[in-house]
């Protein structure tokens, strides 16, 4: 009966302590069979304040030698495996239940037919701390067996709800006490039928449950928010995620970020059992600081016991997917955000206007600077001489979201009035709302080494058409 209950109580608690819907696959040590785990859940717990009074309760219980047990006796086997789940022993309370019992709880399609399995279920279920009481039973008793019907409501001790279900308890005897035989529990079936009520505002409040899941930073609490059936079609990720493994997965990376939401606009839709929130929201990620919006939907289904997640988009918002525009003139520019940098002589400034992967070649430096540390390093002994530049020929080239900036160069060192001409590469992306530099390549003028190059020939357009008008005369006629 009672456990009729705790299974209503865990279809229609808000929230996700409810066991999966199938068994899980954990056992206890292959050393260890049922039976044996039962006789240590008891003596093992015995020196526990709350189990001896399980224990001596039942003990109380045992018959006389004609098998009779009274109702109010029957009633108070309830009592007995209340008892048990204030323990918070998923042991303890499956050892209410007979060797092979039969439990159909109230949030599993899975019948639990031994210790291990009616363990299973309450594993999760103890972890919303609840306790029942009946509020309409019918007890019935017969030749070594009686039943106890009717409807019992629980208090969830985690977060004070209460919730009503039909239970059907059969107890028999086995060893001398009275344990349960047959466990039914079902949801009171009106709500079903005339569907979950939930307001606009609780709708947009299940979207904090799902962000304190985030908050916890384990992967497995936030799988649990999705429904069995739940598909997930996550920001950065072109795989559907259809299971609990799916979707854990795709969070273990997640969760690295340490990610927080709020949503910024939002559209509430309810229907029978099912409700949907639909708009924007922004996250900050503490792992770094960074804020990112994304267009969301989220469509909730009432499933055990709580309202979850049934199916879950995420998406980039698409304007920023955009080309970011960029004159010519605006690129030269960026080269003299760079110089102003240098100008502070603070290597750190420097280093901020390149990207978080940016590659530098220096010109006086065989090691590439692949992260900030090495790049900044290269500039605290540069910045000794005091450079200051100023581009003296350019070409630019611009992309999608990036553009480069290829020519020459010339410093001028504060400390010796020296002028240092050199050949320049950047290219430059659009990172965290600015350009930055994500490729710099600097090298020295090679002539003044190799030696002068031969020139290029430039014609033009008349030396090109008499060129060609040569060589058509020249061909042998056809």
């Amino acid at each position: 009966m009672n456990f009729t209950t705790i299974t209503i109580s865990i279809l229609l608690a808000r929230s996700s302590a409810f066991a999966p819907a199938a068994v899980s696959t954990s056992r206890v040590p292959t050393s260890l069979n049922s039976h044996s785990l039962r006789t240590l859940a008891i003596s093992a717990d015995r020196r526990r304040s709350k189990i001896p009074t399980v224990i001596q309760e039942s003990k109380k219980m045992k018959t006389n030698n004609t098998g009779a047990i009274t109702e109010k006796e029957v009633r108070a086997l309830f009592g007995l495996w209340n008892q048990a789940l204030a323990t918070g022993d998923s042991r303890i309370v499956a050892d209410r239940y007979i060797k092979n019992p039969v439990l159909l709880p109230t949030v599993s399609d899975q019948p639990r037919t031994d210790f291990d399995s009616v363990k299973d279920y309450f594993d999760t279920f103890l972890l919303k701390k609840p306790q029942g009481k009946i509020l309409e039973g019918n007890v019935h008793l017969g030749d070594g067996w009686a039943s106890d019907t009717g409807i019992y409501e629980f208090t969830m001790g985690t977060t004070g709800d209460k919730v009503k279900g039909r239970y059907s308890y059969n107890y028999i005897q086995e060893n001398g006490q009275w344990k349960i035989q047959h466990h039914h529990s079902s949801v009171m079936p009106e709500e079903i039928a005339l569907g979950k009520t939930i307001s606009e505002a609780e709708v947009r409040g299940l979207f904090q449950l799902w962000n304190a899941a985030l908050r916890t930073l384990d992967a497995k609490t936030v799988a649990y928010r999705y429904a069995r059936t739940g598909v997930l079609l996550p920001t950065v990720s072109d795989t559907p995620r259809t299971d609990f493994s799916g979707i854990e997965d795709y969070f273990i990376n997640f969760l690295k970020l340490q990610p927080q939401g709020e949503i910024l606009e939002s559209h509430v839709t309810i229907g029978h059992n099912t409700c949907s929130d639909v708009g924007i929201y922004e996250f900050t990620l503490g792992a770094n600081g960074s804020k990112i919006k994304g267009r969301y939907s989220f469509v909730y289904v009432w499933e055990d016991g709580e309202w979850k997640i049934s199916h879950h988009h995420s998406s980039v918002m698409p304007e920023g997917t955009m080309s970011q525009p960029i004159e010519e003139e605006e690129v030269k520019n960026l080269f003299y955000l760079w110089n102003s940098a240098l100008a502070t002589e603070d290597p750190d400034a420097v280093a901020k206007r390149y990207a978080s992967k940016a590659v530098l070649l220096p010109t006086v430096s065989d090691v590439p600077r692949t992260n900030y540390a090495l790049i900044k390093d290269y500039f605290v002994g540069f910045l000794r001489k005091k450079p200051q530049g100023k581009i003296i020929e350019s070409n630019i080239t611009i992309g999608h979201n990036w553009c480069q900036d290829a020519g020459i160069y010339e410093f001028t060192m504060g400390t010796t009035g020296d002028k240092v001409k050199g050949r320049y590469s950047f290219v430059y992306v659009w990172e965290d709302g600015e350009w930055k530099i994500s490729h710099h390549h600097s090298s020295v003028m090679p002539e003044a080494f190799l030696g002068p190059a031969p020139k290029p020939v430039i014609k033009d357009q008349d030396s090109v058409l008499r060129d060609l008008q040569n060589l058509t005369t020249s061909l042998p006629p056809l």
